[in-house]
């Protein structure tokens, strides 16, 4: 069965690498495609985007080495700890956190848990996992994923015709290169379609005053080279006790991931589950123990890795190198933020509307495997609810405790698959 855009491009697998000079562009894709996340993640919680960007491209390497490479994956900013950090350091939303050693603290431990998870997970072999997510839900987690950051992309692109003009302009330019472009041009969709879009942009602003113009103030001034700005931790029982918890949420994320790339392949990867929790979970250990934010698999990438066909491992090793260089290169990181917001968010509408529409792909393995049948009434229920409770962003407070659309939607997903009984004769 074909999982993936055909586009007459070569299926490259997580064991196979591109030529060298390809890859490197594919590589850079990748940051191009993350970027966006990974800076406004840290400008939420008041932490050093040049830090948050060097250390995710140490997390992304990490993931490759303890994984040998067997689960392409990209590590970015994580999400899922703006509102427990907000909660714990009591940040105003602007400048400089100035609690940011409790959070990292809180950061740490979160990746302490999710760490101790994934090796209890390796020594049980995962057989559990199985039982408790099948198709059915893994499919689910992945839809609630690209659906829940969809208000993102809408926001990037803001109000005002102009500049949903160039939100729109930037789908119809990655949909265009895609289809109709030159092999090259199919396997760097994202990348051409962004620098394609940013002209405009320039074009509009700066050249024929249609909106603010694009400063190049920063640019200029930065350095070619910089040492990020490391911070220590401090361990706070408080910030601790409202941030750990968000190992639950990376878990979701994580295993949607890999469930997603495994249907994509049409490998399954299940048994990587473990030592990829653990991964996840050293990095964000190492990235909160200097300055960094928690970090996650990347929806934005795995959306790259679709429409392109490339699952080469080694394209994210070159990704987190240069996501590196960019932390230790004041000028690049600054060139990258003057990208206009809504040409991130025509790019966020492709890679997150492609992570939505990989769950069909989940679902229609379960369905020729007999587990997944959507004529029963206790899927649709399933399904049904869970999807409108993450793309609703749909959020609990528990005391201290803050959980957000993906884990509630996730949970919610869990506990009705387990609860209800069969409605029918099928599976599922």
């Amino acid at each position: 069965m074909a999982l993936l855009p055909q586009n007459n491009l070569t299926l490259y697998l997580p064991n196979q690498n591109p030529p060298l000079p390809l890859s490197i562009a594919l590589g850079i894709q990748h940051v191009f495609a993350m970027f966006g996340a990974t800076v406004l993640a840290p400008l939420l919680m008041g932490f050093n985007p040049s830090t948050a960007i060097f250390f995710s491209g140490i997390a992304t390497i990490l993931f490759f080495a303890i994984l040998k490479g067997r689960v392409p994956s990209y590590l970015g900013s994580s999400f899922a700890f703006i509102t427990a950090v907000v909660a714990a350091t009591g940040y105003s939303g602007t400048g400089a956190n100035p609690n940011i050693g409790i959070a990292l603290g809180g950061i740490i431990a979160a990746g302490f848990l999710y760490a101790v998870i994934g090796l209890a997970v390796s020594f049980s072999r995962g057989k559990w996992i199985e039982k408790m997510f099948p198709p059915v839900i893994t499919g689910t987690i992945v839809a609630i994923i690209g659906l829940n950051l969809a208000h993102v992309g809408v926001q990037q692109i803001g109000t005002g015709n102009l500049n949903i003009a160039i939100g729109l302009g930037t789908v119809l330019a990655v949909c265009l290169f895609t289809i109709y472009g030159t092999p090259l041009m199919k396997r760097l969709p994202i990348l051409l379609g962004g620098l394609l879009s940013y002209a405009a942009s320039y074009v509009s602003a700066n050249i024929f005053g249609l909106a603010a113009p694009i400063d190049f103030t920063h640019v200029q001034n930065s350095s070619w080279f910089g040492i990020p700005e490391f911070t220590k931790p401090e361990f706070n029982i408080t910030a601790i006790s409202l941030i750990a918890p968000v190992a639950l949420v990376l878990i979701a994320e994580n295993l949607g991931h890999i469930k997603a790339i495994g249907g994509m392949i049409n490998q399954p990867l299940d048994k990587y589950l473990g030592k990829a929790f653990f991964a996840d979970g050293l990095a964000t250990m190492i990235s909160g123990s200097g300055g960094g934010t928690g970090v996650t698999t990347y929806a934005e990438n795995m959306g790259v890795m679709r429409i392109t066909r490339n699952f080469s491992s080694i394209t994210f090793v070159i990704a987190g190198l240069f996501a590196i260089f960019l932390g230790l290169s004041p000028k690049f990181g600054t060139l990258i933020q003057t990208i206009p917001g809504p040409v991130l968010g025509g790019l966020s509408f492709i890679v997150f509307g492609l992570i939505s529409a990989t769950a069909c792909s989940i679902w229609q393995r379960g369905r020729d495997a007999g587990d997944v049948n959507f004529e029963n009434t206790k899927t649709l229920l399933v399904v049904g609810v869970s999807l409108v409770m993450g793309a609703g962003d749909f959020t609990i407070t528990i005391g201290n405790f803050v959980f957000g659309g993906i884990f509630t939607a996730t949970l919610t997903a869990l506990i009705l698959y387990h609860i209800l009984p069969k409605t029918d004769s099928s599976k599922s």
